[in-house]
């Protein structure tokens, strides 16, 4: 049981939440509890949809996105994201179980791909103190400075998504997926 009440329906949410709520029903045909429970407050959900929203139109392929957010998820010991993301990047972004283990273990299977999902996960264990090295790394494996600023943009919010579902303990509406590491 989430900590916050997460409204049953958009119909149950504040005013000002209701018609972004529809948004992402329209977009995706479902509203995930992570939504619901973040409309509470109509400014973090505008918040949160609006980065989310940025970040789509960004130089990062989607599946990358996903392979990230997989890494901090684990890392950061989430299951509604890691169960969210797991969901997302087999149906979505087609990755396959290894690639899925790969990004759960701060890696890909591939080459350009590994230096992004590495360069995330040493950013969530360094608390962004990565040194000149690593972002070289993520350079010469051919990212742009804007894709860099975008993997650190997309470590962000999925830290913050990491963040409002542990401390709420939101419900978990995708088929469930475990961290290894304990949160």
């Amino acid at each position: 049981m989430s900590r916050i009440p997460t409204p049953a329906t958009i119909a149950d949410a504040p005013e000002a939440s209701q018609p972004l709520l529809e948004a992402v029903n329209k977009a995706i045909g479902t509203v995930p509890n992570l939504h619901r429970l973040v409309s509470t407050s109509p400014a973090a959900l505008e918040g949160y949809l609006a980065m989310n929203g940025a970040l789509g139109k960004g130089k990062l392929p989607a599946a990358t996105r996903e392979r990230v957010a997989l890494a901090v998820a684990e890392l950061n010991g989430c299951d509604y994201c890691l169960s969210a993301h797991t969901y997302l990047g087999k149906n979505l972004a087609k990755l396959d179980d290894a690639e899925i283990t790969a990004n759960r273990n701060g890696a890909s299977n591939d080459p350009k791909a590994d230096a992004a999902v590495r360069f995330a996960a040493q950013l969530v264990k360094a608390r962004g103190h990565v040194g000149a090295a690593d972002v070289e790394a993520v350079r010469a494996a051919g990212y742009t400075d804007a894709q860099l600023l975008e993997i650190v943009q997309h470590v962000a919010l999925n830290t913050w998504t990491n963040y409002v579902n542990s401390a709420f303990a939101t419900e978990i509406d995708f088929p469930v997926v475990t961290a290894r590491i304990a949160a």
